[in-house]
C-alpha cells in the first residue's frame, strides 16, 4: 500500500520509463491485463450502469481488447464479486496486473494512461488506511477535529497542485477527478462528525460548531451524473444528504431510523438533488435500506407513500412495491406456510418437515443482489454465534449448480420456478424468516445485514 505522498516518485519512474521506451500512442484504446488467481473466466467494463464490453480470460489468466469509440473519464472494471474504477482516454493502451487474494492492494497499471489510474489507485487505499484515523478523530471535540482535518485537506490540495505543475497538460476533466479523489473523502467524514462524534460519546445532542465548519460546500457540486459511481464522490453525497437532514429538527439515533427521519430525508433528496438519475437512485437506496435495517415486517407506509411520490423512476416503483406485498405475504405468529425445495441432488423437501422441532433461520438470496462469498461468510458466522439455530440458504430461482463451496451443502437448498415460496418472493431481493421449533414464526422479514438481527436471534436461540 503506497502513501499519496509517494505517488510522485512512482510518477517519475513512470514517466521516465516511457520515454526511454520511446511509447507512441495508437490510435486505437485498448483495455487489458492478467489476473492472478481469477474468481471467474471474464472481466466486464462498466460507464455507470452500462456494460461496455465484456472480455474473456484465456489459460494463460490474461485478458483484452479494443475499445470503439471510447470517451474521456470514468470506467469500472469488475471481476467476480470485485470491481475498481479506470480513468480513459482515447487512444489509451492501459494494462493491470493484480491477485484477486489482495484485490486492490495489488493492483498495478502499466501502459499509456496508466500513471492517472496508479495515482487513483493510490488515492482509493490512503481513503481505505485513513478509517482508523478518522474513527479516533471523532472523539475530539468540534474545533479540535477541525484542525485536525484543515490540515489533512492543505496537504491534499498541495498533492493535487504538485501534479498538476508536473503534468501541465494534463486534462482539466481528469485533475476535477483527482480532486475529488483527494478531498472529497474527508469532506465526506467532516459530514459524519456530527453524528459520530454524538455517538461515540453517548450524546443526546449534536455539539455547537463553528461557522467555518462547512466552509468547503460551496465549492461542491452535487449533481455530477458521471460520478454516481464513484465512491468518494457518491459516499460524500450521501453523508451530506444525511447531516443536513439529522440538523433540520431531529437528534442523534443510535440504531433504527425513525419513519419521521426517513420522510424528511427524502424529502431532503428532492430538494437538494437536481440530477434525475441521481435522484431517484438516493431515493430507492434510501427507502430499501432503511426497511432492510428494521428487519421487521411490521411496514410505516408513510415513508414509502412519500417514495412513490418522489420517485419518477416506474422500474425503481414496481420493484419497491414487490417488496413491500413479499413482506405482507408472510404474517408474524402465524404457522409456517408450506412449500417445497430441493437440495443439490434435486432431492424434493417439504419445508416444514426440514424445519421440524427447530429453532430456524431461513435466508432467501439472489445472485442479483447478494454475491456467495458474503452468504457463506455471513451464515458461518451467525451459524457459529448461535449454535441452537439451524441456519438455511435458500437460493431463488436456483438449480443443483448454484451451491456455495465453505458452507454445509446439508444446510442449503434451492427454490425452483414452480415452488409455492415464489408466492412472497417476487422482487427476488434477500429476506430471512425466523421461525421457532414449534414451527411458528417470530418474525417474517428479518435481515441479516441489520444490527437488529442479533436481538431477534438471541432470543430465539433461547428458546
Amino acid at each position: 500500500m503506497k502513501p499519496i505522498i509517494s505517488l510522485f516518485l512512482t510518477c517519475l519512474f513512470l514517466t521516465v520509463f516511457v520515454s526511454c521506451n520511446k511509447t507512441v500512442r495508437n490510435s486505437t484504446t485498448y483495455f487489458g491485463g492478467k489476473i492472478m488467481n481469477p474468481k471467474s473466466n471474464h472481466v466486464i467494463l462498466y460507464a455507470m450502469d452500462k456494460v461496455i464490453d465484456t472480455f474473456s480470460i484465456n489459460a494463460e489468466n490474461k485478458f483484452g481488447g479494443t475499445l470503439d469509440s471510447i470517451q474521456e473519464g470514468l470506467y469500472y472494471f469488475v471481476h467476480g464479486n470485485e470491481n475498481q474504477f479506470l480513468y480513459i482516454e482515447p487512444k489509451d493502451s492501459i494494462m493491470l496486473s493484480l491477485n484477486t487474494w489482495k484485490f486492490d492492494e495489488s493492483l498495478v497499471f502499466s501502459g499509456i494512461g496508466a500513471e492517472r489510474n496508479n495515482v487513483l489507485i493510490d488515492c482509493f487505499l490512503q481513503f481505505e488506511k485513513d478509517e482508523k484515523t478518522f474513527y479516533g478523530y471523532n472523539s475530539l471535540k468540534p474545533s479540535s477535529f477541525k484542525t485536525k482535518v484543515d490540515s489533512i485537506i492543505s496537504l491534499r490540495e498541495y498533492t493535487h497542485e504538485a501534479y498538476a505543475k508536473r503534468h501541465p497538460t494534463e486534462t482539466q476533466k481528469f485533475k476535477d477527478v483527482l480532486k475529488i479523489a483527494l478531498t472529497y473523502p474527508v469532506y465526506a467524514r467532516i459530514e459524519s462528525y456530527p453524528v459520530s462524534h454524538a455517538k461515540k460519546m453517548k450524546l443526546e445532542r449534536f455539539p455547537p460548531l463553528p461557522l467555518s465548519f462547512y466552509e468547503y460546500r460551496k465549492d461542491v457540486d452535487i449533481n455530477i451524473d458521471a460520478l454516481m459511481y464513484y465512491k468518494p464522490y457518491s459516499k460524500y453525497i450521501t453523508n451530506y444528504l444525511y447531516n443536513v437532514t439529522y440538523a433540520e429538527r431531529h437528534e442523534p439515533m443510535q440504531n433504527n431510523f425513525t419513519s419521521n427521519f426517513t420522510v424528511d430525508l427524502l424529502n431532503t433528496i428532492d430538494a437538494k438533488v437536481s440530477s434525475k438519475i441521481f435522484k431517484n437512485a438516493f431515493l430507492k437506496q434510501t427507502v430499501i435500506s432503511h426497511f432492510y435495517k428494521k428487519s421487521t415486517c411490521d411496514i410505516d407506509n408513510k415513508e414509502f407513500d412519500v417514495y412513490f411520490a418522489l420517485s419518477s423512476n416506474e422500474k425503481d416503483k414496481n420493484l419497491v412495491r414487490k417488496l413491500l406485498k413479499d413482506s405482507q405475504m408472510i404474517h408474524k405468529n402465524h404457522e409456517m406456510e408450506n412449500f417445497y425445495v430441493r437440495d443439490f441432488t434435486n432431492a424434493s423437501y417439504a419445508i416444514r418437515d426440514v424445519i421440524k422441532d427447530k429453532n430456524t433461520l431461513l435466508f432467501f438470496w439472489s445472485a442479483q443482489y447478494v454475491s456467495k462469498p458474503y452468504v457463506r461468510a455471513r451464515i458461518n458466522y451467525l451459524s457459529n454465534k448461535y449454535p441452537n439455530i439451524q441456519f438455511l440458504t435458500l437460493k431463488i430461482d436456483g438449480d443443483s449448480t448454484d451451491q456455495i463451496k465453505n458452507l454445509d451443502i446439508k444446510k442449503q437448498f434451492f427454490i425452483d420456478r414452480n415452488s409455492g415460496a415464489k408466492s412472497f418472493l417476487t422482487s427476488k431481493m434477500t429476506r430471512s424468516m425466523l421461525i421457532n421449533k414449534k414451527g411458528v414464526l417470530t418474525n417474517g422479514f428479518a435481515s441479516i445485514t441489520s444490527r437488529n438481527i442479533y436481538t431477534q436471534l438471541d432470543r430465539l436461540n433461547d428458546n
